[in-house]
């Protein structure tokens, strides 16, 4: 993508043809965690196919398609699927959806994923809130000419997630009885799934989960002045007191059970707002 901001233009033009309302609210759904979209009315849904300037998603438990409806009386856009960098896609590329939802009138994102757990307290099934984030991938989605009309050349980082929609997501889960811990994300570049030693060193440096997505989606939101909440649902333990294989198949259906409790959350929070 030469010209950013032209393929933003271009891309939020084709969308705004096909449908009737500016988004308020977007949300961006990880491996086996598409479901939420069964909760909103759902007026069009677009295929990442159809889109221009959007990459197909090729993994497993991302279904791929652009979501436009209602969620308890907001305007949404959510993500049925994302974009990974060991896709093979370059950065700019796995965060151009963030951009276009913005132009398009989403001023709130929610980003989901599933993630390993590196805090030993950490079970299969639990779900963390993000509270903040160590990047471990060399590459950067802000690497390049930066466009002043998009974003400031050197965003501060110091509150990158929302304070305010944490304090209620935790009230939430408790309501709930839900099982949610709030901690950092360690993001890492995949696809492979992390060694013994790397699990332990990312918990020693202060993460308390890790996962292949979401960093670079939250550094670009902020570039934009997002307001964002960030849930992971802890899909496997990187700490077992006896070593285990981790499968990606395994992930998706660890995503898939708890997906409930996360939905809850990120329904009950978009009500709020």
């Amino acid at each position: 993508m030469e010209n950013l901001i032209d393929a933003i233009k271009e891309t939020v033009s084709f969308i705004q043809k096909r449908i009737t309302a500016k988004p308020e609210v977007a949300i961006i759904l990880g491996s086996g965690l598409g479901n939420l979209v069964k909760q909103i009315e759902v007026e069009v849904s677009i295929p990442y196919t159809d889109i221009p300037n959007f990459p197909k998603s090729t993994v497993k438990g991302h279904v791929g398609n652009m979501v436009f409806g209602r969620l308890h009386g907001k305007q949404i856009v959510a993500m049925q699927g994302r974009f990974h960098y060991y896709e093979g896609y370059s950065m700019v590329q796995v965060t151009f959806p963030v951009r276009v939802m913005k132009y398009l009138g989403a001023d709130t994102i929610f980003i989901s994923n599933a993630s390993g757990g590196l805090n030993p307290k950490y079970k299969v099934g639990d779900l963390m809130i993000i509270r903040d984030h160590i990047n471990l991938v060399s590459d950067h989605p802000l690497r390049g000419p930066n466009d002043e009309s998009i974003g400031p050349r050197f965003p501060d980082q110091h509150k990158l997630y929302d304070k305010s929609l944490i304090s209620r997501a935790t009230v939430i889960a408790q309501q709930h009885q839900i099982t949610c811990h709030s901690g950092v994300y360690v993001g890492v570049t995949g696809p492979t799934f992390e060694t013994p030693a790397e699990y332990k060193f990312m918990h020693i440096i202060g993460g308390d989960a890790v996962g292949m997505s979401t960093v670079p989606e939250v550094m670009v939101a902020n570039h934009m002045s997002m307001r964002i909440f960030a849930i992971s649902v802890i899909s496997d333990e990187g700490n077992p007191p006896e070593p285990i294989q981790v499968s990606h198949d395994e992930v998706v259906r660890a995503a898939m059970d708890a997906e409930p409790k996360m939905t809850i959350i990120i329904t009950s929070l978009i009500q709020s707002l």
